[in-house]
């Protein structure tokens, strides 16, 4: 599990996203002098790792106090910045890089050079990225699920099954192939905004796109479908449109 997300710009916290209530976590990343010092402390040893053209770029840092380890990318467009992620032991290395990755591509493609190069140094100047990084974690997490299914099948299909325990086992491969129940969700809208001021509200044209196709008689399916968009992240988008009140799931 991905516990904290921070995106770093020149020595300070340009923007800190939690997903943990680990006191350890929370001593950590919760506090903006923290913050400043992880900061400032991993912007250093990028710097040292890159003087040093044998040493190459460090990837990844264990915390001898807690089971996180922390994994870290500059990105190769902006060096100055570095996007950073907290874990558990029960993620991957290479899942959490692909993770920081996509969280980098998406950043540099909703804020433009002029943004972030003239960035205030405050923590809120950016917040409204941290719906897609939820965005991210909600998929990373169903992912995970995904697999977690699909060895689960491998090990089942990977015994020699007897008469009488076949019904059983079937029942149990079938309960994992099938159909998520969001599919069935039917996303309403709650609000007489027209949809031209809602898309003040609404961050990136993805965000916009699916909110245009919520009529009350879609589900997540259609909606998908309709889009060409994988259903998982319409599903992922109407729950946090579900947070900011302007929609529900009959």
């Amino acid at each position: 599990m991905i516990c904290d997300v921070l995106i770093i710009k020149d020595s300070l916290p340009l923007l800190s996203k939690s997903f943990s209530n680990s006191s350890n976590v929370k001593n950590m990343f919760s506090e903006i002098d923290n913050l400043i010092m992880v900061s400032g402390f991993f912007s250093a040893l990028n710097s040292f790792s890159n003087s040093f053209d044998s040493l190459g770029c460090i990837s990844e840092l264990k915390m001898d106090n807690s089971n996180l380890k922390l994994s870290f990318l500059k990105d190769k467009n902006l060096p100055e910045l570095i996007f950073l992620a907290s874990f558990d032991s029960d993620s991957e290395l290479e899942s959490v890089q692909r993770f920081l990755e996509k969280i980098s591509e998406l950043f540099l493609k909703e804020y433009d050079y002029d943004q972030i190069k003239n960035w205030n140094g405050k923590l809120d100047h950016f917040k409204a990225f941290k719906t897609v990084i939820e965005q991210e974690i909600n998929e990373e997490e169903i992912v995970e699920q995904k697999k977690h299914d699909i060895q689960a099948f491998n090990w089942l299909t990977s015994f020699e099954i007897d008469d009488d325990d076949d019904i059983q086992v079937k029942e149990e491969i079938e309960y994992i192939e099938e159909i998520p129940e969001f599919y069935k969700y039917i996303p309403t809208s709650t609000t007489n905004l027209t949809i031209g001021v809602m898309k003040n509200y609404l961050t990136g044209d993805i965000s916009y796109r699916v909110y245009d196709k919520i009529d009350g008689t879609k589900s997540v399916n259609e909606i998908g479908k309709n889009l060409q968009m994988d259903q998982i992240k319409v599903y992922n988008i109407c729950k946090n449109l579900v947070k900011m009140g302007f929609i529900s799931f009959n």
